[in-house]
């Protein structure tokens, strides 16, 4: 070894004491990359983005993949976004950081991020999965993954058990169904419960405010708006100032640990989302990954995804006509289904001769029925699989 190398290492090693000593923690510092090219504020607001959350944890190395620029912190320099991107990916395979921060990253289909937004009722912090790119190009196959990727994040930063709501969007009753199943075979999901006055784990818009669960599932495009609106709604929409952007791509057998950030993003998001960043490598996330989705496969996450596509082929093939029986009072409502499968579900009743009729309440789809055959309408309908044989969580 070279009088060179020595000293290198001797330097390495004081300034991993003096760290140390700072910090309270001896362990390796977590290298953070971020790229500066292509922020709407400039590249010096990415810059004091990576400056102050050098300046907040001495643990991390932040480490600027851009211009050259007058900054202490270590720089790759580079001239355009895409040389910028191949080194930072570079960089990433290498080992030579362990985690990057950059703007509009492609990432391949069965990947997306999970991103963290401050909630403005309590000042809470919850988990948004996910927010860019996509677990699959099927809606609801997607949100049943988002859901994985957000307990791999969220226990990634410190939450061993969890709480998970989802959305009420298109397909999120089929979510819950497969969830629940997934659930029932072993998996441990723990669902959060709606603070409005119904329940269940479906959540309204008041728990989005509230930040009821610790990890909210949605579609990629409307985590993507909530992002951009939790992070704004102060600022007017133009700079992101709140939050912890749009967090890591997460996706079975995807290695690479890329932390998004919008161009909008104003510098303290892009400090939060280092720490983000770092607190996750701390957390050994990529290990999380690999052991959520060896637990989530034993659970049979592919058959259940299987059934999806079966019962989705299924719904697409052309259906007999079915002859609505005689019309009666419906004065009872049964909750619980996705708004895509209700002229379905109404049709799996008159099947059974049972009279029905599909409307919209408060809480989302509902199928109308007489109140004397209520009970008879649920056994239908959860034995077709419209429904969960329990509707709440």
């Amino acid at each position: 070894m070279s009088e060179q190398n020595i000293k290198k290492m001797i330097a390495e090693v004081f300034e991993d004491i003096a760290t140390g000593i700072e910090t309270g923690g001896f362990g390796k510092k977590v290298v953070v990359g971020v790229t500066t090219i292509g922020s709407e504020h400039g590249e010096e607001n990415v810059i004091k983005g990576a400056e102050n959350a050098q300046a907040k944890d001495k643990s991390i190395e932040v480490v600027l993949i851009g211009h050259k620029c007058d900054s202490k912190l270590r720089q790759y320099n580079v001239e355009s976004d895409e040389e910028g991107y191949r080194v930072m990916e570079e960089l990433l395979d290498s080992g030579e950081i362990d985690a990057c921060v950059t703007m509009h990253y492609s990432f391949p289909i069965g990947v997306s991020t999970v991103g963290r937004v401050v909630t403005p009722a309590f000042g809470g912090e919850m988990t948004l999965a996910t927010t860019t790119g996509t677990s699959s190009p099927h809606r609801v196959e997607a949100m049943i993954l988002n859901a994985i990727a957000g307990i791999i994040t969220a226990k990634s930063m410190g939450n061993p058990h969890p709480t998970l709501g989802i959305l009420n969007v298109d397909g999120a009753r089929q979510v819950e169904r497969a969830l629940k199943e997934l659930q029932k075979n072993g998996y441990e999901i723990n669902f959060a419960e709606s603070k409005r006055a119904d329940g269940g784990c479906v959540m309204r818009g008041n728990d989005l405010l509230m930040g009821t669960p610790d990890i909210m599932v949605t579609d990629t495009l409307t985590g993507n708006l909530l992002m951009k609106i939790f992070s704004s709604y102060v600022t007017g929409g133009s700079f992101e100032a709140h939050g912890y952007g749009y967090g890591p791509g997460i996706g079975e057998g995807y290695d690479r640990l890329i932390y998004i950030i919008s161009r909008a993003s104003g510098y303290p998001v892009i400090a939060n989302a280092i720490n983000y960043a770092a607190r996750c490598v701390r957390g050994e996330i990529k290990k999380l990954a690999v052991d959520e989705y060896k637990k989530a496969e034993k659970a049979g996450l592919k058959k259940i995804l299987q059934e999806l596509e079966e019962a989705n082929k299924k719904a697409s093939a052309p259906k007999e006509e079915v002859t609505a029986p005689e019309a009666e009072i419906t004065d009872a409502s049964i909750g619980g289904i996705d708004i895509l499968e209700m002229e379905d579900a109404v049709q799996a009743l008159w099947k059974e001769r049972i009279f029905a009729s599909s409307g919209m309440g408060c809480t989302g789809p509902v199928v109308m029925v007489n109140s004397t055959k209520l009970e008879e309408a649920k056994k239908v309908l959860a034995k077709a699989g419209f429904i969960a044989e329990e509707t709440n969580c």
